[in-house]
C-alpha cells in the first residue's frame, strides 16, 4: 500500500470579532521591482495572503486590508501609510479523493485571499516593517494560557536596509503552498515548511514568535500600530521554539517540521520564520504565523527518513517514526547485502553493523494486512564524526580568532556554520572554517558551530566564552615583604604582552615573570596589551633589613591539652623545633600538645634573614578521679558510693539525693535512675578539673496485689491469686497448700472469724514488696446477706444497699424493685449496690422489694428474695 502523509494546517487571523473562527493564518511579503522614479529609491510589489476556512460558516474574506510601513530606524510611518488595499481574488485549495484506512479522517479544504500593491520607498540603512493587525485569534487555542480569549493577531512583514544587503537588492523568499494534509494527535508527522528565494539567497529556518494584536475589542484596524509588539500568552510546557511541546523541531536547512503530535487534539499557535543569508551574513527574515490542527485520528503508516547519516558508532537505534496501536507487526530488513540474519520482528530493533558504508534500510507493518504499510531509508554509516573549536581572543571591540578543530574518521569536513552568539545582532553568524569576529558588548557568549562532512555528517557544539573590557591580569600575590638582600620573582597570568614599570632593580621586565631586587618598598605596576586591548595592575614588594620576632612568655598547660602558639614576626616562613606534639611545624601559629614539658624554638625566615626565638610550656597532668562502679539498687533503698581521687577539693553534683555531699563516699537514696558526677581540682598547676560520673540505676517499684478481700463459708476452696513479681511467700500457712506459689488454694475449717494473709513477692532482681487480703469465714450455708435496712445520708455508713455473697460462685442477678413492681436497680456483682436515686432523684423513705439468684461452689443453684426500707 502506499504510504500516506497526513498533516492538517489550520492558520488564524481574524476579520471579524463574530466570526472569528474563519481565519486560519497569513504572511505578508515583498517583491523588488526596480528602482524608483527618484534616485536612491526602489519600487516594491507587497503582498497580504490571507487563509479562511472553507467550511467556516463565519463572515467572508474582507473586501479590504489596511495594512502600514515603518521606519525600522524610528517606528514612523512611511509617506501613504495605512495603505487600503483591495481584495484581489481568492483561491481554492483542498485535499482531494478518499483518503482509505484512516480513522476520523477530517475535511481539509481553504480560501486564499489575495491583497496586492505597489508602494516607491526610499533606499535606507535600517530597512522597513510592514504590518497588518486583526483583533481576536479563536478561543481556546490549545497551547496558550487558558482562558486564552480575546487574543490579537499581528503578520509582519520585512524589507532588509543597505546595511545588510549593501547595494544590491533583495526580494522576500515565498513559502509553497502545502496547507491540505492531516496531523494526528500523538502520531508522528512530518510537514514540509520550505520556501524558494528568487534573488538565490541560502535560506534557513527556524519557530519564531506569534505576535499578539493588543486592540481588542476592536475587529477591524485601521490604523496597525508599529513594532515592538507583545508574544501571544504561551502556556506551561509551551513557547515559541516549543510550540507543540520538546517533541516537535524544524530542520534549520529544509523547513521541515517533524516529531510527534501533542497526545491532545485541538489547535496550536506556531509561527516560522525563513532566514536569508547572503555572504555568510543574516540579511533579512521572513514569518509566516498558522495554527496547526491536530485532529483526532489514527491512521496505519510505516514512516521512515528518505535518507539518514549516523556519525556516532557502528550500532544504530531504528523505530517507525509513526507509531500507532493498529499497528500489530513489523518486518525490518537492516540493508546487509552478504548475510540474511539482518532483520528483526521488534517495534524498536538495535543493529550492530560490522562496517561502514551504506545501507538500505526496510520496514514492513502490518505485512499482508489490506492496510499495510512499507517504507525505506538509505543509512549512511561514517562514525566518529566531533565537531570541536578554539578561539583566541577576549576583549570588546577587538577581533577574537576563531578555529575549527572538527574531526571527521570518514569523509572531509565541507561545511561550517557559526552563530557567535551577541544576543543584539541577527548578523554574528559566519561560514567560514576559521572566521574571525568583533563582539560589540561584553559579556559570556554562547558561541555555536555546526560543521558537516563530505559524507553528510552533521553536529553542533556550543562552548561559552567571555568577552570583557580589558584583558585579565591574574597575580599569585599582590603584597608581598622581602629582606634587604633578596631577589623575588613575580609570576602573574595573563594573554598578551607585558611591560613592567618602574625601571629599578628588575630583571625581565618584558615578561610574565620578572626579578626584583629593590632596596626600599616598591609599587611594580605592569600594562599588559593584547592586540590592543590593554590592562594594568600593581604589586607591592615591602622591604625590611631584619627579621622582627618575639614568642608569649612560658605558660603551663594540662596533659592532653593543645594550645596555640601566636608569635609576633614579620616573617614569611617558618620552622619550629623540636616537632613533637606540633600539628604543623612549618606553619606560624601550630598548636602544640606534648605530653610532657618541652622548650619550643622557632626560626622565622624572610627570605635570606632569620632570628630565632624558644617558648617553654610545663605540662601538669590532670586531677585523678574515680566515682566509683555503677551500681542497681531497688526503688525506695540506698546505695554507699566509693569514690577515690588525687586533688584538693572535688563536689557531687546532683546533691538532694546524698545524704553528705561533702564526703567521697555518701550514702545515695535516689527515687530515679541517676548520674552523680564527681568533679575534682587541685593546687598542682593544670587549671582544669577532671570529672568522673558513677550511675546509680533504680529499679522500678514493684506493683503487688494479693487480691481483694473476700467472704467464703467453712470448708469452701478458696483460690488465692497474686501478681507484681517472680517469687513469692504467703503468712500466716493457715490453710494454703503451698505458701511458695502465686495462687495456693486455702481451706479453712471455721475456728477463726477471719484470717489476714500477706504475700511478700520479689522480682527477677531480688527487690521486694508486699500485699494482703482479707477472708471472712461464715459458719453457715452458701448464702446471700441482704440487709433490712439502709440510710443513704452520705455520711460514709450504710449508704449502700448491696449483696453480700458468701459461698458462692457467682451472682447471676441481684434487683431491687419498687412497690409499683418498676425496677431501680441490677447487679451480677457481688458487693455492688444501690444508692437509693432513681435516674439520679433521691427516693423517699419507703420499702422496696429484691430479688437474688447465685450458684454456690458447689454448682448448686441459689434463690432468695426479701424486703428493705430506705431511710432518710
Amino acid at each position: 500500500m502506499k504510504k500516506i502523509l497526513l498533516l492538517l494546517f489550520f492558520f488564524l487571523s481574524f476579520l471579524q470579532f463574530t466570526y472569528a473562527r474563519h481565519i486560519t493564518g497569513g504572511e505578508i511579503y515583498h517583491e523588488y521591482l526596480g528602482p524608483g522614479v527618484n534616485p536612491n529609491t526602489s519600487q516594491y510589489r507587497i503582498t497580504l495572503r490571507i487563509f479562511r476556512d472553507f467550511h467556516s460558516t463565519g463572515a467572508q474574506i474582507d473586501a479590504t486590508a489596511n495594512i502600514g510601513i515603518f521606519d525600522k530606524a524610528n517606528n514612523n510611518s512611511v509617506v501613504g501609510s495605512p495603505f487600503l488595499v483591495n481584495l484581489d481574488h481568492i483561491d481554492i485549495i483542498e485535499q482531494s479523493g478518499i483518503i482509505p484506512c484512516i480513522v476520523n479522517a477530517p475535511n481539509v479544504k481553504y480560501e486564499v485571499g489575495y491583497y496586492f500593491f505597489i508602494v516607491t520607498l526610499s533606499d535606507n540603512q535600517a530597512g522597513y516593517w510592514i504590518s497588518y493587525q486583526r483583533c481576536c485569534r479563536v478561543d481556546g487555542i490549545s497551547n496558550l494560557t487558558p482562558p486564552a480569549v480575546n487574543i490579537g493577531a499581528t503578520y509582519l512583514g520585512s524589507i532588509a536596509g543597505t546595511s545588510t544587503i549593501g547595494t544590491g537588492h533583495n526580494s522576500s523568499p515565498k513559502f509553497f503552498l502545502r496547507d491540505t494534509a492531516l496531523v494526528c494527535h500523538n502520531r508522528n508527522f512530518t510537514l514540509d515548511f520550505s520556501a524558494a528565494d528568487v534573488d538565490g539567497d541560502q535560506l534557513t529556518y527556524e519557530l519564531c514568535e506569534a505576535f499578539e494584536g493588543n486592540l481588542y475589542p476592536q475587529t477591524v484596524i485601521t490604523n496597525p500600530l508599529p513594532p515592538p509588539y507583545s508574544w501571544v500568552p504561551y502556556g506551561t510546557g509551551y513557547s515559541f521554539v516549543t510550540p507543540l511541546g520538546p517533541g516537535v523541531t524544524i530542520n534549520q536547512n529544509t523547513g521541515i517540521i517533524s516529531g510527534v503530535a501533542p497526545s491532545v487534539a485541538g489547535s496550536y499557535v506556531i509561527a516560522v520564520c525563513v532566514n536569508e543569508w547572503r555572504n555568510g551574513q543574516i540579511i533579512n527574515s521572513h514569518r509566516k504565523d498558522f495554527i496547526l490542527e491536530v485532529a483526532d485520528c489514527d491512521f496505519v503508516s510505516a514512516e521512515l527518513p528518505l535518507a539518514a547519516i549516523f556519525c556516532d558508532d557502528l550500532s544504530v537505534a531504528f523505530q517507525n517514526l509513526a507509531p500507532s496501536p493498529l499497528i500489530y507487526s513489523w518486518n525490518w530488513d537492516f540493508g546487509v547485502t552478504t548475510i540474511l540474519g539482518d532483520t528483526s520482528n521488534l517495534p524498536t530493533p538495535t543493529y550492530n553493523y560490522a562496517d561502514t558504508g551504506t545501507y538500505l534500510i526496510k520496514l514492513i507493518v502490518n505485512k499482508g494486512d489490506p492496510c499495510s504499510d512499507s517504507a525505506t531509508m538509505q543509512l549512511g554509516l561514517y562514525p566518529n564524526f566531533v565537531p570541536d573549536f578554539t578561539s583566541v581572543g577576549i576583549c570588546v571591540n577587538k577581533p577574537v580568532f576563531f578555529t575549527d578543530a572538527s574531526t571527521a574518521t570518514y569523509g572531509i569536513l565541507n561545511s561550517w556554520r557559526w552563530n557567535f552568539g551577541e544576543p543584539t545582532l541577527i548578523n554574528d553568524t559566519s561560514i567560514l572554517q576559521n572566521p574571525v569576529y568583533t563582539y560589540p558588548t561584553i559579556g559570556d557568549k554562547n558561541v555555536q558551530l555546526i560543521s558537516s562532512s563530505t559524507k553528510g555528517c552533521t553536529d553542533t557544539i556550543t562552548k561559552i566564552i567571555t568577552i570583557l573590557d580589558k584583558p585579565p591580569i591574574n597575580f599569585s600575590f599582590r603584597d608581598t615583604l622581602i629582606c634587604s638582600v633578596d631577589t623575588l620573582r613575580i609570576p602573574v597570568s595573563g594573554i598578551g604582552n607585558f611591560t613592567w614599570t618602574p625601571n629599578y632593580n628588575i630583571l625581565l621586565a618584558n615578561t610574565n615573570n620578572p626579578i626584583v631586587f629593590p632596596k626600599i618598598t616598591t609599587w611594580y605596576k605592569v600594562e599588559l596589551d593584547f592586540n590592543g586591548c590593554k590592562n594594568t595592575d600593581s604589586v607591592i614588594v615591602r622591604v625590611a633589613d631584619s627579621v622582627i620576632l618575639s614568642l608569649p612568655n612560658d605558660t603551663t598547660i594540662c596533659r592532653s591539652d593543645g594550645i596555640q602558639l601566636n608569635p609576633t614576626t614579620n616573617g614569611l616562613q617558618y620552622s619550629w623545633s623540636p616537632t613533637t606534639g606540633l600539628n604543623n611545624p612549618t606553619i606560624n601559629n601550630p598548636i602544640a600538645t606534648p605530653l610532657s614539658t618541652t622548650t619550643y624554638q622557632l626560626t622565622s625566615f624572610l627570605g635570606k634573614c632569620s632570628l630565632k626565638d624558644s617558648i617553654n610550656i610545663r605540662v601538669v597532668p590532670y586531677p585523678v578521679v574515680n566515682a566509683g562502679p555503677n551500681v542497681t539498687i531497688c526503688f525506695g533503698t540506698s546505695s554507699q558510693l566509693n569514690a577515690n581521687i588525687v586533688g584538693s577539693s572535688f563536689l557531687w553534683q546532683p546533691q538532694s539525693s546524698l545524704n553528705n555531699p561533702n564526703l567521697l563516699n555518701p550514702i545515695a537514696t535516689p527515687l530515679l535512675s541517676t548520674n552523680y558526677i564527681l568533679r575534682v581540682n587541685d593546687t598542682l598547676g593544670c587549671p582544669k578539673p577532671s570529672y568522673d560520673t558513677v550511675s546509680v540505676t533504680v529499679r522500678p517499684k514493684l506493683n503487688v496485689f494479693a487480691g481483694r478481700d473476700t467472704s467464703i463459708i467453712v470448708n469452701q476452696p478458696l483460690q488465692l491469686n497474686a501478681s507484681g513479681g517472680v517469687t513469692f511467700l504467703w503468712s500466716p500457712p493457715l490453710g494454703l497448700n503451698n505458701i511458695f506459689i502465686y495462687n495456693p488454694i486455702a481451706l479453712l475449717n471455721g475456728n477463726q472469724d477471719s484470717v489476714r494473709y500477706k504475700v511478700v513477692v520479689a522480682d527477677s532482681a531480688g527487690c521486694k514488696d508486699s500485699a494482703n487480703l482479707l477472708v471472712h469465714i461464715f459458719r453457715t450455708g452458701p448464702q446471700i446477706f441482704v440487709p433490712s435496712g439502709f440510710t443513704p445520708n452520705g455520711d460514709g455508713r450504710n449508704d449502700v444497699l448491696k449483696p453480700i455473697a458468701v459461698g458462692m460462685e457467682r451472682i447471676e442477678y441481684f434487683k431491687i424493685f419498687n412497690r409499683w413492681g418498676q425496677l431501680v436497680f441490677s447487679t451480677t456483682i457481688n458487693g455492688q449496690g444501690w444508692d437509693g436515686n432513681i435516674n439520679g432523684k433521691a427516693q423517699t423513705s419507703n420499702t422496696f422489694v429484691w430479688m437474688a439468684k447465685a450458684v454456690d461452689y458447689t454448682g448448686k443453684p441459689y434463690f432468695d428474695k426479701g424486703t428493705v426500707t430506705l431511710i432518710r
